[in-house]
């Protein structure tokens, strides 16, 4: 009967639009006190005691950090730098420029590691470059919005960090190698129905008559932003710093790129740049505190051991309880974030792959597979709903490009899920 309460009131919270940390802290607070009637404010001291849990854990560090790093790098114009690099390698043609789209992204996310931010600083600088070349702006909206998706699995990323958190047996390197070559996949899916989409559509016939920028003058000044990911991933393998220390390393990298090198960011533009980063690092990191009240009242009211049971028990076997919480997460994904689905559903879910000796850094990068997914899958989807916004087209408009976009990613996923292999190969290379 707790139970029933703990997910009535949550979901009459959602429904209703009451943020999701919010919903998740009171639903949990009511079944908490219900539990505890003989002995109600005693019990509800475990409210404070678990939030505070939640928050005070080493990793977490890194979380506000790489906002921060996205904000800067955002802002320091790299993502017009890396562009043209790409299209002085790629050069000109229909086709092109989505492609490029797509390698931009995958390398700023090896920068933040966070989509929507990816989403409006590619998108930024290529909707508008692919609308003069003759590229839908629908179209154009589809692209970057599933290629921002890409970069909760490249590393760093927020979305890995958070589940090290939840999953003790997974560590933040180990995430960090494992999602490595499932981005790199994930990138080239996409890369393959974007071309074929733009040549078939004939999109961008008017690009090949635009000048090729310069490889050398490009290549310079690009190699600041392509130094990034070098300096965060390669300090982290040669032992040089922590993922929380390589953080605030990239952190003072990325000012001193934008205040000295590139010039983009003056002393007056510190102010808004650190009030949007914590903003939004305090926004995640009350869903986390929050989080882990919701969690904590899961499995204090014997919630989490029925309904293992009931899906352990279900006939499915193996593989059909793992398709059937792929589709969940796929439907879950639509309307929440990343960061939430983890919060929320790895508690339950940790359980069954422990039933079923699951790799725990496989089934993570699994799981970031779909969140992915669903960050740029219809109807609610946030990368999409940015691009969107910067294309001046309504979401709708994008169901009919990003169905491509969506079935080139599942066949990433099944590869994943047939050759755990792929997923598997750079940590255990690493030693993690």
């Amino acid at each position: 009967m707790t139970g029933i309460v703990l997910f009535g009131i949550f979901v009459a919270l959602m429904v209703l639009g009451v943020p999701i940390g919010v919903a998740m802290g009171l639903a949990a607070t009511v079944a908490i006190g219900l539990a505890n009637m003989d002995a109600m404010w005693f019990g509800l001291l475990a409210v404070p005691q678990n939030f505070y849990a939640s928050l005070g854990k080493y990793p977490l560090l890194a979380l506000p950090m790489f906002v921060l790093v996205g904000t800067i790098f955002e802002r320091s114009g790299v993502a017009a730098r890396l562009v043209n690099l790409m299209v002085a390698i790629l050069g000109r043609g229909p086709g092109i420029l989505p492609v490029v789209a797509i390698l931009v992204a995958m390398m700023l996310g090896g920068i933040s590691g966070s989509g929507p931010a990816t989403a409006a600083a590619v998108g930024g600088v290529m909707i508008a470059a692919m609308t003069r070349a003759g590229y839908q702006p629908s179209f154009s909206a589809s692209v970057i919005g599933a290629a921002s998706a890409i970069d909760i699995l490249i590393p760093p990323s927020i979305a890995l960090i958070v589940y090290s958190v939840l999953v003790p047996g997974a560590s933040v390197p180990a995430m960090f190698a494992g999602g490595m070559l499932p981005g790199i996949m994930f990138g080239i899916a996409l890369m393959i129905p974007a071309y074929i989409l733009s040549r078939r559509h004939k999109m961008g016939l008017s690009e090949s008559h635009e000048p090729r920028p310069p490889l050398g003058k490009s290549f310079k000044e690009a190699v600041w932003g392509l130094a990034a990911p070098v300096l965060i991933l390669g300090g982290m393998r040669a032992g040089l710093f922590t993922p929380t220390e390589a953080a605030v390393v990239a952190v003072f990298y990325g000012l001193f790129v934008g205040m000295v090198i590139y010039r983009t960011i003056r002393l007056n533009d510190l102010f808004s740049i650190l009030r949007d980063s914590s903003e939004l690092s305090a926004i995640i990191l009350l869903v986390v505190g929050l989080a882990g009240v919701f969690a904590y009242s899961l499995s204090t009211l014997g919630i989490i051991d029925p309904v293992t049971r009931a899906i352990v028990g279900s006939g499915l076997g193996e593989y059909g309880i793992l398709v059937l919480l792929l589709l969940l997460l796929v439907l879950v994904g639509m309307v929440l974030d990343g960061v939430s689905i983890f919060l929320i559903f790895v508690p339950l879910l940790m359980p069954i792959a422990m039933h079923f000796q699951w790799d725990l850094v496989w089934f993570g990068v699994i799981l970031t597979v779909m969140v992915a997914i669903g960050q740029f899958t219809p109807p609610i989807a946030v990368n999409l709903m940015v691009s969107c916004r910067i294309a001046m087209v309504p979401l709708e408009k994008t169901v009919g490009w990003v169905m491509w976009l969506l079935l080139a990613s599942f066949l990433v996923l099944l590869l994943l899920i047939v050759f755990p292999e792929i997923v598997l190969w750079l940590p255990d290379r690493l030693g993690y």
